[in-house]
């Protein structure tokens, strides 16, 4: 990676933190630094799981709980287990107090105003080109964030990926879709050495999914490839479906193929893009109308 690339992403951070006030101990004028203001955000007029909170915030265990206690100390935050309101006492539970609630609202109003300073002293179509770059930078970000990683195929994280998927399919073809109709994607298809499911999270909540299936003696075969509407746009699909060639081609197969449906027109776009390249169909899969099949560099 470039040197010069790394430079300026470091110089960017520093003038990032300087601007946004994350140095002083006292954010936006505040009695507390920007951890705790983070924190206080988060939990929200609704408040929030302390596990969720966690993986939102990307906070070991140890920090949370300090920020926590010391929210709690300042009479803005209450910790407890959600069965107070009748949920699973298990589950720990952040909500704000009334002075929370109104500590809240003025970083709201703090926040508007402290956006509005970074804006007036530009032109309009610098504003313009400001807006802009912010969308593209945080696209991007949320794009590095995203973790894809190999999962049981059984895992309740997994599950949900599946579930989703045969959801917005089942809306976008043409007669639906019926998995009892559909060639079966069985577990331990998906589990080495016969295949791997991988699963794509952003702070630990899952929003992505592939599977490829490695067939003895024909190219392997790419199943379930779905992105959350979350994420999308941001090459997450490319990144599961280049995973997925690798762990291919790392096993010893030249090519991998799949089938798709004419109406999931963003995914054929990706393909072709990729590589794939069209063949005559290799199977009976039911709600398929286009095959294809790539072939792959040791």
């Amino acid at each position: 990676m470039s040197s010069e690339f790394i430079a300026t992403v470091r110089r960017f951070n520093r003038t990032v933190t300087q601007r946004v006030g994350a140095l002083d101990d006292q954010y936006m004028s505040r009695d507390r630094p920007l951890a705790q203001a983070r924190v206080l955000w988060d939990i929200g007029p609704d408040g929030a799981e302390v596990a969720a909170l966690r993986a939102r915030l990307g906070l070991d265990s140890g920090h949370l709980s300090r920020l926590l206690r010391t929210l709690e100390g300042d009479g803005l935050v209450t910790v407890g287990p959600a069965d107070r309101a009748g949920g699973d006492g298990r589950v720990r539970v952040a909500a704000l107090t009334e002075a929370g609630r109104a500590e809240w609202a003025e970083l709201d109003t703090r926040s508007d105003e402290l956006a509005r300073s970074i804006l007036e002293p530009l032109s309009e179509h610098r504003r313009e080109r400001l807006v802009a770059a912010m969308a593209e930078v945080e696209r991007l970000l949320v794009s590095s964030m995203v973790v894809i990683e190999p999962c049981s195929p059984g895992d309740p994280r997994a599950r949900a990926c599946v579930r989703a998927y045969a959801r917005e399919v089942a809306q976008r073809f043409d007669e639906g879709f019926d998995p009892a109709l559909s060639n079966p994607v069985r577990d331990e298809e998906l589990l080495p050495p016969a295949g791997v499911f991988l699963i794509a999270t952003l702070n630990g909540e899952p929003v992505g999914c592939g599977a490829i299936k490695l067939h003895a003696g024909a190219p392997a075969e790419i199943k379930r490839v779905w992105v959350a509407d979350s994420v999308r746009g941001h090459g997450i699909g490319r990144r599961i479906l280049s995973q997925l060639e690798r762990h291919a081609a790392d096993h010893g197969w030249t090519a991998v193929r799949l089938d798709t449906n004419r109406n999931l027109t963003e995914a054929i776009a990706m393909y072709r893009a990729a590589g794939y390249q069209e063949i005559e169909p290799y199977n009976t899969e039911r709600y398929a109308h286009h095959w294809f099949e790539k072939r792959l560099s040791p």
